[in-house]
């Protein structure tokens, strides 16, 4: 979650800095030319005012050879003959007036006549029709064989007599514009890194919440249902989920300790009255006539089975009201004891009960309640495995876990079995015949749950059940 809220809030930025920042870059670069377009349009109107305003054929024809000047006109054709020669030894820029039939008056460089086509003839005859050249096209920094061209006209009694072009390089335009589009893109990269920066710090603070929450219910879906969240950081609706969450637990926690209590004391309850019940049996089983063992023994068949069940009930409830603490055991010292104490059971029902496993394996768990799990895990496997099967019993460590296996040599379980084997009162209806109330895995499932464990179930080869009793190596 926290990498997508982060791309979403980087991609907004981003979208944000480019919608300001390409019409910006844009303005930047027609700005610059429209600078060198207004300084270009200035030195065309300084040219256009150093034209003589009488004679101009004759200072014409004087520029050309003609012995016959007017009076003035030769000196100041030849000084602006000279004036667009530095001016462009000094902007490196082509300029030159030129008359209405494209005959040159004054030129830079030398021989350079009105241009036919491009650009500059554009201009030129913008300028013939007496328009000023304004909107010349955008020059970019990737457009490096473009130039730019300015036309001003040269009116007299409201009729243009000459036309003054300059033609531009673009290169120091060109290096101005990339420029400084350079500086705008650094800018935006620094705010690009500013927003993350600032976007890391943001999500962080929302989802700090969050994460403490998702710990919280993980830990109460679980088993651990002591957990809750504790007061953090974060948007006050999240602070008022927060407060919320822990109101519900203990809502839920106090339902499920007055469920238990409720199955606790009836279980205790009844077992009196089923005791008395069970005397009284036998009592009138010593009056009645003979004939009538068989109905007195199914009788005591049932009341016996009851107060199994009965007894699995309190102990089902015992083991949800725990609240055991997790501590470091050496799991594998463990499970070989357990192992070895119900040796003489398999021994009687000629159950060959065979232990394999490393000789240290540390883990973190509840000695007691993962033994008491064990011990339900073993019971079963006896009671279904055949005289002269084998019961399997191992131990796995991985880098975060330590398993310890249950593999019995029995009919085993179909998968739609395997999807309800643990849950309370269920058996298999091939399995009726043998003695259990169904609470025995559930009630190991639930010890391992209190202890930071889970119980798993798998088919065995080539026939059997594998029942997998998992718990960590280090405190979570």
């Amino acid at each position: 979650m926290r990498n997508r809220l982060l791309g979403i809030l980087i991609a907004l930025m981003a979208c944000v800095l480019a919608a300001l920042g390409v019409p910006l870059a844009y303005l930047i670069a027609a700005s610059e030319q429209s600078k060198v377009v207004v300084d270009r349009i200035d030195d065309a109107a300084r040219f256009a005012q150093d034209l003589p305003t009488q004679g101009r054929a004759s200072a014409t024809a004087a520029v050309k050879g003609d012995p016959q000047p007017g009076p003035g006109d030769t000196g100041r054709l030849h000084a602006l003959t000279s004036e667009a020669a530095r001016y462009h030894e000094l902007y490196g820029a082509r300029i030159g007036v030129f008359e209405r039939d494209g005959s040159s008056v004054a030129a830079a460089p030398d021989g350079w006549h009105a241009p036919a086509d491009g650009p500059g003839a554009e201009a030129y005859r913008e300028a013939l029709a007496g328009r000023r050249s304004h909107n010349p096209p955008q020059v970019w920094p990737w457009t490096a064989d473009r130039t730019l061209a300015v036309a001003l006209p040269v009116v007299r009694d409201g009729d243009v007599v000459a036309v003054v072009l300059t033609e531009s390089p673009t290169g120091p335009l060109r290096a101005r514009i990339l420029h400084r589009w350079m500086v705008l893109a650094g800018g935006e990269a620094l705010a690009m890194i500013v927003a993350i920066l600032l976007a890391v710090r943001l999500t962080g603070w929302v989802l700090r919440p969050v994460r403490t929450l998702d710990r919280a219910t993980h830990d109460i879906a679980t088993g651990r249902l002591n957990a809750r969240v504790a007061p953090s950081g974060g948007p006050p609706e999240l602070r008022r989920l927060a407060r919320s969450f822990n109101d519900m637990a203990d809502h839920v926690v106090l339902a499920i300790d007055q469920q238990r209590a409720f199955v606790a004391d009836a279980s205790h309850q009844l077992r009196n009255p089923l005791a008395a019940l069970l005397l009284r049996v036998e009592l009138i089983g010593l009056a009645l006539p003979e004939g009538s063992e068989e109905e007195i023994a199914a009788v005591r068949e049932e009341g016996a089975r009851l107060a199994r069940v009965l007894d699995d009930l309190l102990g089902l409830a015992t083991a949800e009201g725990s609240r055991p603490e997790p501590e470091p055991v050496d799991l594998a010292e463990l499970v070989r004891t357990r192992t070895e104490a119900w040796q003489p059971l398999a021994d009687r029902r000629q159950v060959r009960l065979h232990w394999q496993g490393p000789p240290l394996a540390h883990a973190w768990a509840d000695p007691i309640g993962f033994g008491s799990a064990l011990d339900a895990v073993l019971d079963n496997a006896l009671k279904f495995s055949p005289a002269g099967s084998t019961v399997r019993v191992g131990l796995t460590i991985t880098r975060d876990e330590v398993t310890a296996s249950v593999t019995d040599a029995g009919p085993g379980l179909t998968e739609e079995e395997l999807a309800r084997v643990g849950d309370r009162f269920w058996r298999s209806s091939r399995h009726q015949n043998v003695d259990g109330s169904g609470l025995g895995l559930s009630i190991a499932r639930t010890l391992l749950l209190a202890g930071g464990g889970s119980l798993g179930f798998a088919s065995a080869e080539p026939n059997g059940l594998s029942v997998l009793l998992t718990v960590p190596r280090r405190k979570r």
